[in-house]
């Protein structure tokens, strides 16, 4: 299965290792590593994540304070979210 990335998610990711860069770039590199880690796993095994807070969403951990949400489409597992606990995501 592969794994694709949604925009939005691609720029959670993008905010987030800008905001740890500004302070210890090896630390941003460290947590960009273990997302890259965490994303490739539900490749090869998609139901290892647990049940996300959206219905028919899966997630994974790749640090305390973060979380990869991402469904299993047919073709691909598509990855929606990078999300720190600090946001209030989903919004209701």
């Amino acid at each position: 299965m592969k794994v694709r990335w949604t925009p939005e998610a691609l720029e959670d990711r993008l905010q987030i290792w800008d905001y740890i860069a500004a302070e210890d770039p090896q630390a941003a590199l460290r947590l960009d590593q273990r997302i890259a880690g965490t994303v490739s796993l539900p490749e090869e095994h998609p139901e290892m994540g647990r049940p996300g807070l959206i219905a028919g969403t899966r997630e994974r951990i790749p640090h305390e304070s973060d979380r990869v949400v991402y469904e299993i489409a047919p073709s691909a597992g598509w990855i929606l979210a990078v999300v720190h606990s600090a946001r209030n995501w989903p919004a209701v």
